[in-house]
């Protein structure tokens, strides 16, 4: 309690103002097998899992759609759509044995011409672009017969199966042509519907190929005010939320059973290289050695986060290198970078972030008190989600902000590709010729040893070109109804809703 009241007074002044939501027993679904599920934001971006970008849009769809593969919550890849695989000695053909028994949520059989028909429509080959960049290694999509199809590659990659695992690459009916407007997966949970801001309805698929899920029915039920959380879950109007804060864990009462994992992201102040005066390496270095983590941790979690250095979290062990010392708290350093850009007497910048995250807001708000100590006014401007998707992510306007990075896919390119110059989801602009280099190296690179030392050094380049404010991978927090259990934590960003199930079950 300490450590909250300590938080409160340091940025109550930075509060935005509550929000009262009645909980009541309406809110929920009459069922004995049903859940309510909080989430902060509505699936804004697209239904289409062609489409979806935002990561708490991508982890209510892992529940409706699945690829060739999936990942599961070991890490591994599994069979979904496709039952086995293999890959032709060349390693530029991988031919996809569908299984025989999938059916779409409308209850008609998958074929192999869906599958051609998804892939190709995720890599961008029908129109559009692919939200999948390892996709544009994709030659050709041949259906050999009604049980195989042939994904040929212009080059080897020996990532591509994890890359067919990513949610953009799930398969879903040729013949739906609004996927945004009628979601159609082979997901345990199929989509009933959508009530804007207020929620979605999923339902258990009884024709579901595998292990079907436990419970029936599923409320997602959106919060975007954060003050308003607990309220809803300590009132009963909602059984679980995940991605809590520490203080939001500690107000809850006896009928919640508190999970902990990692949420397997990069939280940090992203900055947009191609506004001043973070076009200067010497600017953003300092303001690296201004922030001290370790305090952001003491203050927002119960010192319960990862600090990481780079953008690579530490689930990604092979691939991991531990850079959180790369800045260690030194506020003279800092001061002496600013004079030398020529900002001796500091600088006003604004710091952008979605108000439905409260673990990121309080992380602004301490960062902000931070860059005081050096001279430098971080004004945090809170927005709603969809505006952070459109004017941040989207249209690059803004000057930094706060959040978490996550991974789409089991690959250490889905955290690094994105600093590539030009890029579409290079969102910060980031600009290094040596980075670039690196990364082409990739392609070309034949050994999984290689490719390692490679992923270490562009965490490296990021690192020493304090590309952004490397904060944590932030500890997982999830508040479960007592009447649940079977809650899994993945090493990706999603929600497996159809391991939860009720005690009795």
């Amino acid at each position: 309690m300490m450590i909250m009241k300590r938080l409160m007074a340091l940025v109550c002044a930075a509060m935005i103002p509550a929000v009262v939501l009645t909980a009541c027993s309406g809110d929920k679904t009459d069922s004995s097998s049903s859940i309510v599920v909080g989430i902060p934001q509505d699936l804004e971006d697209s239904l289409d899992p062609h489409e979806a970008v935002a990561a708490g849009t991508k982890e209510i769809l892992f529940n409706i759609y699945e690829g060739l593969l999936k990942p599961d919550e070991n890490g591994e890849l599994v069979p979904a759509v496709a039952e086995s695989y293999s890959v032709s000695e060349d390693g530029m053909t991988y031919s996809f044995n569908l299984r025989d028994d999938v059916k779409f949520h409308d209850g008609k059989n998958v074929t192999a011409e869906d599958v051609k028909y998804s892939i190709e429509k995720s890599a961008g080959k029908l129109g559009g672009n692919s939200l999948i960049g390892a996709f544009d290694n994709i030659n050709e999509v041949s259906v050999r017969n009604n049980d195989t199809v042939d994904i040929t590659l212009n080059e080897p990659d020996i990532d591509f199966p994890a890359y067919i695992a990513n949610l953009n690459a799930s398969i879903i009916p040729k013949d739906n042509a609004k996927p945004a407007e009628n979601p159609i997966g082979t997901g345990p949970y199929k989509y009933v519907s959508r009530s804007p801001q207020e929620n979605i309805i999923l339902k258990k698929f009884d024709g579901y190929w595998g292990t079907p899920a436990n419970i029936e029915n599923i409320t997602l039920k959106i919060i975007p005010n954060a003050d308003s959380i607990v309220m809803n879950l300590n009132g009963g109007a909602v059984d679980m939320f995940a991605r809590l804060t520490s203080a939001q864990t500690q107000q809850l009462n006896s009928n919640f059973n508190i999970l902990e994992g990692e949420m397997n992201l990069v939280q940090a102040v992203y900055l947009n290289h191609s506004v001043k005066p973070f076009d200067n390496v010497d600017v953003c270095r300092a303001l690296s050695y201004a922030v001290d983590v370790d305090n952001i941790l003491e203050l927002t979690s119960d010192k319960k986060g990862f600090p990481v250095g780079s953008s690579m979290f530490p689930a990604f062990k092979k691939y991991y290198v531990d850079l959180s010392d790369s800045y260690p708290t030194d506020k003279e350093k800092a001061k002496e970078l600013l004079a030398k850009a020529g900002y001796q007497d500091g600088f006003t910048f604004s710091i952008t972030v979605p108000s439905n995250y409260q673990p990121h807001v309080e992380a602004a708000q301490v960062v902000s008190q931070q860059l005081k100590d050096i001279g430098v006014n971080a004004e945090i401007k809170l927005v709603e989600w969809n505006t952070w998707l459109s004017d941040v992510y989207a249209g690059r306007q803004y000057e930094a902000t706060l959040i978490g990075v996550d991974a789409s896919s089991l690959t250490a390119t889905a955290m690094l590709d994105r600093f590539v110059s030009g890029a579409d989801n290079n969102f910060t602009n980031y600009s290094n010729a040596e980075y670039d280099a690196l990364y082409e190296k990739l392609y070309s690179t034949p050994t999984d040893a290689g490719r390692t030392e490679i992923y270490k050094e562009l965490q490296k380049n990021l690192a020493v070109n304090a590309a952004n404010i490397y904060i944590q991978d932030m500890a997982e927090f999830v508040a479960l109804s007592d009447k649940y259990e079977g809650y899994v934590f993945y090493p990706l960003y999603v929600q497996d809703f159809a391991k939860i199930k009720l005690k009795t079950q």
